[in-house]
């Protein structure tokens, strides 16, 4: 498949479901860990106030690190979710895997809502071309159909995916308008895998979603606020490369 082939087809798949899409698909199951991978770098163009999140699972903790100063609208949705405890029972339920890319995991993990009791107003669109956050590993990203409908389901990229960036000078507009980055898995990268890396089924889902949806959905226990994880250990080599703090 070309490069720009790539980027229509993947763009138009992912104009998708706020909640309740793949509605009759419950009953997830407990499933092995798979071996931890290293949480990507903070994707923030520069300085940013982070809020942690972090969302607790079968298969482990994953921690998200709300960028509240470039994203400050989509940030504020979130956590406003959090703090009502409407993400408690959430579901990551989409496991999308793009169709080449040997040897390296590529796609999105996608999760949210389904009860629609427990959806506030739909958030105002950020766009990367103004926040500056753009789609790469670890990346979290709210899903939408049309820009400015972004409710509670959101996605963790596999990859980089800089098809769902917005094109150069669109400030919130289809076609072009991105998708609303608004922060990055600060911790539990290796639980994101797992969870994307389970069976999925070939019947359940429609249309661009059918062969994404997790046979077996993955409850998100609760989401609470938390302090930011501690950082991993620098290698000598690494620290002596490193500058030394000024504040």
């Amino acid at each position: 498949m070309g490069r720009l082939t790539f980027c229509a087809s993947l763009a138009a798949a992912l104009a998708l479901v706020p909640a309740g899409l793949a509605a009759q698909e419950t009953a997830p199951a407990p499933g092995a860990m798979t071996p931890a991978v290293e949480a990507p770098a903070e994707p923030a163009p520069e300085p940013a106030e982070y809020a942690y999140v972090a969302l607790k699972t079968a298969k482990g903790t994953i921690t998200l690190a709300l960028d509240t100063t470039h994203a400050p609208k989509t940030s504020a949705n979130f956590l406003k979710y959090v703090d009502a405890k409407n993400l408690d029972g959430a579901l990551f339920y989409r496991a999308m895997h793009l169709p080449y890319g040997e040897g390296e995991d590529q796609g999105l993990l996608q999760g949210g809502v389904r009860n629609a009791a427990k959806l506030f107003a739909p958030v105002a669109h950020e766009s990367t071309n103004e926040t500056g956050i753009k789609h790469t590993t670890g990346t979290i990203s709210m899903a939408r159909f049309a820009p400015g409908t972004a409710t509670a389901d959101f996605m963790i990229m596999l990859s980089d995916m800089p098809a769902l960036d917005a094109e150069d000078g669109n400030t919130g507009e289809d076609p072009g308008a991105g998708f609303a980055a608004f922060g990055h898995v600060a911790a539990g990268m290796d639980v994101v895998k797992a969870i994307w890396s389970q069976p999925r089924s070939a019947t359940k889902g429609e249309g661009v979603m059918k062969g994404d949806i997790l046979e077996n959905e993955v409850p998100i226990l609760s989401a609470r606020r938390t302090s930011a994880p501690p950082k991993a250990p620098q290698s000598p080599a690494t620290e002596a490369e490193s500058p030394t703090p000024t504040s």
